[in-house]
């Protein structure tokens, strides 16, 4: 009998259409100046002060990005509360803001209701004024009986006195129960985190769901809590989505120095086209200042990123919807195209495993990109081509493919400059890279890289894995490549090559399962990004 597949709840597929959200990070840690302070429980009271506050400034910006959503931090580690609670005077009614009697969720909720933006909380479990560690661990049993009823008041009174909340934010998980509360007020939320969880943390705070990003899961991973991108399988039993969140700036809160820090266009297109463009759903943080505002300069760059994806695509040459293994998209005539979005209709399950795109040029069908996973949205770019119609191929797939949504575009924008490019024609993405390698295990060390290449390897024969930079001034050096057969190391089935970024595979059948391990270290510098492409080179 056939498993069947996992799919999106009605809930799951609504969050999934929203894209991209934006996160609000405020605390006293603000007028300290410093990335830590918010947890260090040292500013006085009397200085915090946001009487510029305008809750309608913060989803202008939202709106200009493009987000669909607001999460705000309403309670931070260091346990102040930006709203009017009764469990705690650690919060905005002892300060001098609007008399004690100002409410910054409030102001937010009534701004998002009025603009058709919707709300979310980050309410931190651990919580320092308290003496609650991380996930909401107390010293205690006394101490941990007391913080649990303190934190179900505070979410009760988060879920019902701002209005419908589209996500609840349990960073570092959480040990209070809560799953009552959130089942009677806040039943359709995403949960990011605990064991109530309907979306997880991709794994890095850099906007990235590295490629392939499955949607699934194994139960057992899902259960736990705190699974992220490694832990997508395509054939999983539960749909647990991937939720990018990431910084505008290099700090999660505002510091009088940071400004410069403020990524650039460059920089969050790229992001996006390795968050949204990998089907998963990027969450962009803005941080207002002492006066309560969000600086104009990210209010401005976060405007200028909204127009540019709104440039590209915004509009398509041509689209269309189907099911099957092949779809054709006319294009009405000859016509350049440099990008394709492939979403399938995730509502019957995430299908394809292997696809190709193809151009007609008149004369010949060419491969433009291939990959694996497309599940809510897939963005493939290549080099510009001059065809007359696409065809996407679905190769592999778990169950009869329905597509979505399959559209062309172009974009002028030349691969390789801010974004990563797809595989060349006749090879198969498996996996991407970014700042992260030089951020890995300890300062420049890199970091240990593990891929499912089974839907890659089509059958026996010779390929090439090859290590494409595509972007930044630095390089990347690659530790020995191993090979795993259902569950078997063959290190003699790898060679390297010539070239210190590639290297041979010889694979004498398919297999249930084949993984490719090595250690990436990035050399000089973290501006180098890159994709890795395996590719038939001889058939047997």
């Amino acid at each position: 009998m056939t498993t069947p597949l996992a799919t999106p709840t009605p809930a799951q597929l609504a969050w999934h259409d929203m894209e991209l959200g934006m996160f609000i990070h405020w605390s006293p840690g603000t007028y300290e100046n410093t990335e830590s302070g918010h947890d260090r429980l040292r500013t006085p009271l009397s200085i915090i002060n946001p009487h510029l506050l305008d809750t309608e400034q913060w989803v202008d910006v939202a709106e200009a990005m493009g987000a669909k959503y607001i999460v705000m931090v309403v309670k931070h580690v260091g346990g102040f509360c930006v709203w009017q609670t009764e469990t705690t005077d650690y919060g905005v009614r002892n300060t001098p803001w609007r008399g004690g009697k100002g409410d910054m969720l409030k102001d937010l909720s009534e701004s998002c209701r009025r603009r058709g933006i919707r709300l979310g909380v980050y309410l931190s479990p651990a919580d320092g004024h308290f003496g609650a560690n991380v996930g909401g661990v107390c010293a205690t049993p006394e101490k941990q009986q007391e913080y649990g009823r303190m934190y179900r008041q505070q979410l009760t009174e988060l879920l019902t006195r701002y209005g419908s909340m589209c996500e609840v934010w349990f960073d570092g998980s959480n040990v209070v129960e809560v799953g009552d509360i959130l089942a009677a007020h806040a039943p359709d939320a995403m949960i990011f985190q605990s064991r109530h969880a309907t979306i997880r943390w991709v794994g890095n705070e850099d906007g990235i769901a590295t490629y392939p990003a499955w949607n699934t899961l194994s139960r057992k991973d899902a259960a736990s809590g705190i699974a992220t991108n490694r832990h997508g399988a395509p054939d999983g039993e539960v749909w647990l989505p991937l939720e990018c969140d990431a910084r505008s700036r290099a700090n999660w809160f505002w510091t009088q120095d940071n400004a410069k820090t403020l990524k650039s266009l460059d920089q969050l297109v790229s992001m996006y086209y390795r968050s949204v463009g990998n089907g998963a759903v990027l969450l962009l943080n803005h941080t207002p200042d002492t006066t309560g505002r969000i600086p104009e300069l990210d209010a401005a760059r976060a405007a200028e990123f909204g127009n540019e994806i709104r440039r590209r695509f915004g509009s398509a040459l041509a689209e269309t919807t189907g099911s099957g293994d092949s779809i054709e998209l006319p294009l009405g005539g000859r016509r350049t195209v440099d990008h394709v979005i492939i979403m399938e209709d995730i509502s019957q399950g995430e299908r394809i495993r292997v696809y190709t795109v193809e151009g007609w040029d008149g004369a010949e069908w060419q491969v433009l990109c291939r990959g694996t996973a497309v599940g809510h949205k897939r963005i493939d770019r290549f080099a510009p081509a001059s065809v007359s119609t696409l065809r996407l191929n679905c190769l592999k797939s778990a169950a009869t493919p329905f597509i979505r949504k399959f559209a062309a575009y172009h974009t002028g924008v030349q691969c390789g400059t801010e974004t990563s490019p797809v595989a060349p024609r006749a090879s198969c993405k498996v996996g991407e890279w970014g700042e992260e390698i030089y951020y890995g295990i300890g300062w420049g060390k890199g970091v240990s890289l593990e891929y499912d290449i089974t839907d890659a390897i089509d059958d026996a024969g010779q390929f090439e894995l090859k290590l494409v930079k595509t972007g930044g001034a630095h390089g990347v050096e690659v530790g020995a490549v191993t090979v795993t057969v259902d569950g078997t190391e063959y290190p003699q089935w790898v060679s390297r090559t010539d070239s210190p970024d590639a290297f041979n595979l010889s694979f004498p059948g398919v297999a249930q399962s084949i993984r490719l391990k090595f250690q990436l270290r990035g050399k000089g510098g973290s501006d180098c990004a890159g994709v890795i492409l395996v590719t038939r080179t001889v058939a047997q």
